[in-house]
């Protein structure tokens, strides 16, 4: 692969007179899709959905719209080195923006590699993909498979390519392309660029049946290399690799400091957990630093923002070294596994004590919890009511879906995709709240 188509400033759903210039005088391309994410309404939603604890309670800690905006710095602050460092490699390519674009495209990503994502955090994910293999849901794959309809993207629901097709599908109303973002920030979101037919017991994909042709689209406009055709698979945008990287840094060591707050680690715990990283010497000059700090939540933030600024410049400097196994699709690995192995070894361990302490947390396992109960029922009355919508219940409850989804599609693979549309683009409170309502649990105010 070569950066120079890499870096593509089509957008989707245009044709090419109607490209700008890159080095358009206000701003790029690439630009102009991080602020036209920032102004969606489905990024703001993020403020109301998960990430790993509960909200209700515990608002100072991290949502998604908090987690994204600081993984978005994370991925500038990799790509301006990355691309500070490329511009000296690749004289002969002053053409593309290599400096700005690649920095601009990286934070756009990161931005929205979580949008596709459901309420109540990743327990949503495994929560629809329960309901689909043991759950009601598994009454409905004989009839989808007859239809021609590929089940698997249902089996193994994913945030990731439920993002791909919430920027990219043309829903009713909505424009050609979606969102109509750059070929390139659309890649850099894809961590799977293959399709459910390989997820496996990974459970892992990046683009539904119903975008497939979209995906051959961007990866011929950028040349990513194809691995097979049926089932199709690409290898990755170089890209995503930072913008993963970013997301990795970034959840890990903020789970930490979350934690703290929350009493679920003792400040001598998470302290030594985040000094892991450093070598006795470095730490000296820390901890002169850190005594200095007081309030004990600021010492352990400090730690917190000296371990990320190791990971971001090692990350960045795993990338550089391997550019020609990742532009040839030979990479193996995510950067985090190739870090040092103080590095690693100290990453490892945080991700250890994550698995052992904060994702077994009470309040998270009760999220999950809800998430199986709350999904469950709303699939259920959705498709019925789809299946039946000459039912006066039926209209009533479809009249609650925004007119963007297709309520009328014509098979039974179209009705859930609609059903999950709407769903994966509530917040916690309004999926809680409709709950409530549909079940009789919960009557408005009058």
């Amino acid at each position: 692969m070569h950066w120079e188509q890499l870096l593509s400033d089509r957008r989707l759903g245009a044709d090419t007179s109607e490209r700008r210039p890159t080095t358009a005088p206000a701003r790029s391309d690439f630009e102009r899709d991080y602020d036209r994410l920032v102004f969606s309404p489905p990024f703001r939603r993020l403020q109301s959905k998960t990430q790993v604890f509960p909200l209700p309670g515990n608002i100072f800690v991290h949502n998604r719209l908090t987690h994204s905006l600081e993984v978005s710095c994370l991925g500038r602050s990799l790509g301006n080195i990355v691309a500070d460092c490329l511009v000296g490699r690749h004289p002969k390519a002053s053409e593309i923006p290599l400096r700005s674009g690649l920095s601009a495209i990286v934070s756009a990503a990161c931005l929205a590699h979580d949008m596709g994502n459901p309420p109540f955090g990743h327990s949503g994910e495994r929560a629809i993909s329960a309901y689909f293999k043991e759950g009601n849901g598994a009454r409905w794959q004989s009839q989808v498979e007859q239809e021609g309809g590929r089940w698997e993207d249902f089996l193994y629901f994913e945030g990731n390519a439920n993002a791909f097709r919430l920027l990219t599908h043309q829903f009713q109303g909505r424009r050609v392309g979606g969102f109509a973002l750059t070929c390139s920030t659309v890649a850099s979101i894809i961590k799977y660029p293959y399709s459910s037919l390989l997820a496996g017991g990974k459970s892992k994909f990046g683009f539904f049946e119903t975008e497939e042709e979209t995906m051959r689209i961007v990866a011929e406009e950028l040349g990513l290399i194809q691995v097979s055709d049926s089932p199709l698979c690409y290898v990755r945008h170089p890209l995503v690799y930072l913008v993963e990287a970013a997301d990795d840094i970034c959840y890990q060591i903020m789970d930490i400091e979350d934690a703290y707050k929350l009493h679920i680690l003792s400040f001598d715990e998470a302290r030594d957990l985040l000094e892991a990283f450093f070598t006795e010497e470095e730490l000296r000059g820390i901890r002169r630093v850190a005594s200095s700090i007081g309030d004990p939540n600021e010492r352990i933030g400090y730690l917190r923002s000296k371990v990320i600024n190791l990971l971001v410049e090692e990350a960045a400097s795993v990338f550089l070294d391997s550019e020609e196994d990742i532009l040839r699709g030979r990479y193996t690995g995510t950067l985090v596994q190739h870090l040092s192995p103080r590095s690693y070894e100290a990453y490892r361990v945080c991700s250890e004590v994550a698995h052992e302490r904060i994702y077994s947390a009470h309040g998270v396992v009760d999220v999950e919890l809800a998430g199986h109960r709350i999904f469950s029922a709303l699939l259920d009355r959705l498709i019925e009511a789809q299946l039946h919508p000459e039912h006066l219940y039926s209209r009533t409850l479809l009249s609650r879906v925004s007119s963007q989804y297709d309520t009328s599609s014509p098979t039974l693979y179209g009705k859930i995709q609609c059903a999950l549309d709407y769903i994966s683009g509530m917040t916690d409170i309004y999926a809680l709240d409709l709950y409530r309502t549909i079940t009789g649990m919960n009557l408005p105010a009058v």
